[in-house]
């Protein structure tokens, strides 16, 4: 029996289990359940077998079983009545007594299982204090409110019939919105009033979601209703102007095309700030008339704005051995232009990994110039760099552009306005981070209508391209994820403020080992391929590919190599064809006369002596960079007869200024210093002074000469001969300083393509020599110098020989 705290007291049983799979049942609940399970039968059956006449119903023990594990406080149920379920299956009534907890098992009747149980008598002090009252009223509060809600009217009487805290309670096990885990934490709650406040915060909150879920539900059929009205108003528009074509004529009238782009807008995955521009269109669209060319301009632009890939992004593949070695396959040397794309690659990674992927509306956009003579492969490299990273990649030419709207677009109020090259680039990429390269950039020009490098300033500017904002579009198109490569031959041709918003890299030409292995692994087998051939039909050997690039061409790339095989190969599919070759067939470098004709670029070195351009006096051979590359530039002097009275100096070879001042400068130096080189500088006074550069339809210019001139003039008064072996380049001063010029990689390739052996430049420009390949320093013979006496002494051969001289290999 209870004291009178309300504690309970216990009293012990022996009762077979009925398991509950995902089932709780609590005091007071009445559930049918179904005999045809073998487990809930042996239960009823064993119970039905220990029931005693005198000790009323038979009794089990209702335990719920979660997981195949079963709770540790059951209920003790009495089964009310056997027979047949709605659906005709044999059931059992049982209805829930009281709390057990559950102790060891037993053995018992049957094949159900048997346990020990003690059985929780529940008491409360009565009268029961003020806050359980209150609570009281509060649940059944909540409760009436949730069950008017579901119109159970005749289940509402029932619940505030309850008296009892435990049974009030126990009832919301009936709550079909309660887990099987808060059920169990009920039948578990022995105390009364902690069990009621359970319930209480159960169904409170499951009220307050229904309340939210109801707003959302009553805002969602709000939105419905607005649609289905818009729906129907807008077939009644549609009605209409039906009925109006059918009067005025067919076609689509404005209204109708406007309706189309509003829903094509709305439609489509655009950024905020653009749908509002687009949808303030179509609204000038829905006022303008038929006859109004504004509305032609509108539907173009809406048109351009909704081709637009406004959020296309492709993944960039950050596999950096892989994009390394796609770049090493794809093209022979370039070695600073491949590394600076996979430090690209590598930092994109590295910032994508830590989050930095955006930082301040800006990402990390590459701006790359390649600098460097045609045919060196700058714009195929532009293809490998997209491949390399697995992005869409669109060449823009710039050659020849001269109207600033190229870049930046028209303004929409002229006719045929277009979006700039720029914007019309990232359209037909289809996607917001390409990679676009920008071809030619050194032969942009300006006049009236505008300077397009100017208006590229914002578009390569990593620090503002991602507000870019073309005159067409009117919007701000965020470049800051393309990635741009520029090409041009000339860095100088570039003006200085667009240059200094790109990384500069310079592709300075190949040596011959890597001409020859580019013709084997690359030009070769495409020429095969176009030629209508084989591999296995035509092969040619290391020698002949390294004759045609020594001998047959001089230039820093590789063109005029592929054009040559081409014919070689074009030669030897026709005389196949003509019966004249069998194939296979392996060319060797003695077919290449055959096949191709006669060398057109013999070294100096291999003609004979008393043919070369320094077998005279007052010849030197100089180093200069064109726009093609290095090349080699030869400077011839000599001196008018004292009695024509020519005095003074003249030059030819269509010369810039600066490298008239150049000859200048060393006729200067010699005239005063020439005796201390043992010069007979008197001619220079009654004498004119003739310096002449061959090659004079070719403009030249530049400061580099300096020391050839003055090396020619020298050799021409001394009378003695300037070696063939022999090319310089540097600037000279008054003085005879030897300063430093540019361009020392290209000049060096130059020299060692022309069969140079000695080269001498100024002593500050030796750092520059790291950047040459080391197969041609090996094969040059490099000479830093600061003055021009060691220039003399290095180049003009010894007195003693004369004319006569043999010049070193």
């Amino acid at each position: 029996m209870p004291d009178e705290s309300g504690e309970s007291m216990e009293f012990t049983l022996v009762l077979p289990v009925l398991p509950l799979d995902g089932e709780v049942v609590l005091p007071g609940m009445v559930v049918p359940l179904d005999l045809s399970d073998a487990e809930v039968r042996a239960a009823v059956e064993a119970a039905q077998a220990a029931a005693r006449p005198e000790s009323g119903k038979p009794q089990v023990l209702l335990v719920p079983r979660i997981d195949g594990t079963y709770a540790k406080t059951g209920v003790l149920g009495t089964v009310e009545q056997v027979g047949r379920l709605a659906d005709g299956d044999p059931g059992a009534l049982v209805k829930g007594r009281d709390r057990v907890r559950i102790g060891a098992g037993t053995t018992g009747n049957g094949a159900a299982l048997w346990v020990e149980g003690v059985r929780i008598e529940e008491t409360l002090p009565d009268p029961l204090p003020g806050q359980v009252t209150e609570l009281v009223k509060e649940y059944k509060a909540l409760a009436t409110a949730w069950l008017r809600k579901r119109g159970a009217w005749q289940v509402v009487d029932r619940v505030q019939a309850i008296d009892g805290v435990s049974a009030l309670a126990d009832n919301s096990g009936y709550s079909p919105f309660l887990t099987t885990d808060q059920k169990t934490e009920l039948l578990e709650t022995t105390d009364p009033v902690a069990r009621l406040k359970l319930a209480t915060q159960q169904l409170r909150d499951h009220l307050a979601e229904q309340d939210v879920a109801e707003t959302i539900a009553k805002d969602v059929q709000e939105g419905v209703d607005k649609q289905q009205r818009e729906f129907l108003l807008r077939r009644q528009l549609e009605a209409v102007r039906k009925e109006l074509r059918e009067l005025n004529g067919d076609g689509k009238d404005a209204a109708e095309e406007s309706d189309d782009y509003r829903a094509r807008v709305e439609a489509a995955d655009l950024p905020e700030h653009v749908r509002e521009a687009a949808l303030k269109e179509v609204d000038k669209l829905e006022r303008s008339s038929d006859q109004s060319p504004e509305g032609s301009w509108i539907r173009t632009w809406l048109d351009t704005v909704l081709e637009m890939p406004w959020n296309e992004r492709t993944e960039d593949a950050y596999d950096i051995q892989g994009a390394k070695e796609i770049l090493d396959a794809e093209h022979a040397g370039l070695d600073d232009v491949k590394a600076r794309i996979t430090e690209y690659l590598a930092v994109r990674k590295r910032r994508g990994e830590r989050g930095l992927g955006v930082i301040g509306g800006r990402r990390g956009g590459a701006v790359l110039a390649l600098v460097g003579p045609p045919g060196v492969g700058k714009t195929s490299l532009g293809e490998s760099v997209a491949h390399a990273m697995g992005r869409k990649f669109v060449r823009v030419a710039l050659g020849g552009v001269r109207d600033e709207a190229e870049i930046r677009g028209h303004r929409r109020t002229y006719v045929g306005a277009l979006p700039g090259r720029i914007v019309r680039a990232v359209k037909e990429a289809g996607s917001m981070n390409p990679v676009v390269l920008l071809d030619e950039i050194d032969k942009v020009g300006s006049d009236f209508r505008g300077d397009p490098a100017a208006a590229l300033l914002e578009v390569l500017d990593p620090a503002q391209n991602h507000t870019f904002r073309d005159h067409y579009l009117e919007v701000e198109l965020d470049l800051s994820d393309v990635v741009f490569l520029a090409t041009a031959n000339v860095l100088e041709a570039i003006p200085e403020a667009l240059a200094d918003r790109m990384e500069i890299v310079r592709l300075d030409g190949y040596t011959e080992d890597e001409k020859v292995v580019i013709a084997r692994d690359h030009l070769l087998p495409r020429q095969l391929e176009r030629a209508g051939l084989t591999g296995e039909e035509v092969t040619l050997d290391e020698g002949a590919l390294r004759k045609i690039a020594g001998e047959y061409t001089r230039e820093a790339g590789v063109r005029t190599l592929e054009r040559t095989v081409a014919r070689l190969l074009r030669k030897v599919a026709a005389q196949h064809e003509l019966g004249e070759r069998e194939l296979p067939f392996t060319v060797r470098e003695e077919d290449l006369r055959g096949l191709v004709g006669r060398p057109h670029h013999v070294p100096e070195s291999a003609q004979d002596p008393a043919e070369r351009r320094t077998a005279v006096p007052g010849v030197a051979t100089g180093l200069a960079v064109t726009g093609a590359g290095g090349d080699v530039l030869y400077v011839e002097a000599s001196l008018a007869d004292p009695e024509t009275g020519a005095a003074g100096l003249t030059l030819t070879g269509q010369l810039g200024d600066v490298m008239k001042e150049s000859a200048q400068i060393a006729l200067s130096f010699l005239r005063s210093r020439g005796a201390e080189l043992e010069l007979p500088v008197a001619d220079l006074k009654d004498r004119g002074v003739h310096i002449h550069f061959p090659a004079g339809a070719v403009p030249k210019d530049g400061p580099s000469a300096g020391i050839t001139m003055t090396t020619a003039l020298a050799s021409l008064l001394s009378g003695r001969l300037v070696r063939t072996d022999v090319a310089m380049t540097g600037e000279v001063s008054l003085t005879g300083r030897v300063l430093p010029i540019g361009g020392v990689k290209q000049k060096l390739l130059a020299a060692h393509r022309a069969g140079v052996t000695t080269v001498i430049i100024p002593k500050r420009n030796e750092a520059d020599l790291d950047d040459v390949p080391a197969e041609v320093l090996e094969k040059l013979d490099v000479h830093a110098v600061t003055d021009v006496r060691q220039v003399l002494e290095l180049a003009l051969a010894p007195a003693s020989a004369g004319a006569d001289l043999p010049v070193a290999a």
